[in-house]
């Protein structure tokens, strides 16, 4: 099985200017669907992990929509920190099925692996959170199955190393859940977004990860120094290639020619 994953596409309503004033994240995303379009073999499964607009607005939902039309692959989402939960129900009439009130997270057991799919946003707060609620939802969902399993959660649940941890992870509650995740052998793997950038981490006896965004790359400044811009790199996505007997195998492809970088401030 071939899981594709989008992060942190940010769209905003047409016609208005893009990321941060500069970027057009709807044509990246675009791009984005095209190259999943056109690869062989043909994802299974699209997953897109948060963020997905930019100020949680219903056109922006809509656009969203109207960018993802195209995709031959089925898809599923969850929230990120830029995200509304009822504009987004609204938007994709599956996700409102799956998660129809309260926090958007689901199970699918309908595939080769389960997908388990954990909303780790607080509205209003950029940092993640799980909740004593959210903890013993996926505690549950764990233990209802033994199939190979794939979890989703916006905020990646380890600390990164530039960002303060509070910010760019999902620091409350992420002890908790690791203690879950330590039970379940079976989780192939956790896949995040959130940092627009590609992380990997041993965590609790699976892997943890992150890709970075089909929106520009976050800079990257390690040994204490906070970023103060982004980067225009090309788009990218995730590929996730399971196979019974091996495991999940992640490789991370960028969508469109690289260019030369341009650096603007946050």
């Amino acid at each position: 099985m071939l899981i594709a994953q989008v992060t942190d596409t940010h769209l905003r309503a047409p016609g208005e200017r893009g990321f941060h004033g500069r970027v057009d994240t709807a044509a990246r995303l675009a791009q984005a669907v095209d190259y999943l379009n056109a690869l062989a073999p043909a994802p299974d499964l699209v997953v897109l992990t948060g963020d997905l607009v930019d100020n949680g607005r219903p056109a922006e939902y809509d656009h969203l929509a109207a960018v993802l039309r195209p995709l031959k692959a089925p898809f599923l989402l969850i929230p990120g920190n830029h995200d509304l939960r009822d504009p987004l129900r609204a938007a994709f009439p599956d996700i409102a099925r799956r998660a129809p009130g309260g926090f958007v997270h689901y199970a699918v057991d309908e595939l080769p692996v389960r997908i388990v799919a954990l909303d780790s946003t607080e509205e209003g707060r950029v940092g993640g959170i799980l909740c004593a609620e959210r903890l013993a939802w996926i505690e549950a969902t764990l233990a209802a199955s033994k199939k190979p399993t794939v979890m989703l959660m916006h905020h990646p649940p380890y600390d990164y190393g530039v960002l303060p941890n509070e910010k760019m992870s999902c620091a409350k509650g992420a002890d908790a859940l690791g203690a879950i995740v330590a039970k379940h052998w079976q989780v192939e793997a956790i896949l995040s977004g959130h940092l627009h950038r590609a992380t990997t981490v041993r965590w609790h006896g699976t892997v943890a990860s992150t890709v970075p965004a089909t929106a520009p790359m976050f800079e990257m400044r390690l040994g204490g120094q906070e970023p103060s811009g982004w980067l225009d790199t090309p788009p990218a996505v995730g590929l996730h290639l399971w196979r019974p007997g091996q495991g999940l195998v992640s490789h991370v492809a960028t969508v469109a020619e690289p260019s030369a970088l341009v650096r603007f401030p946050a």
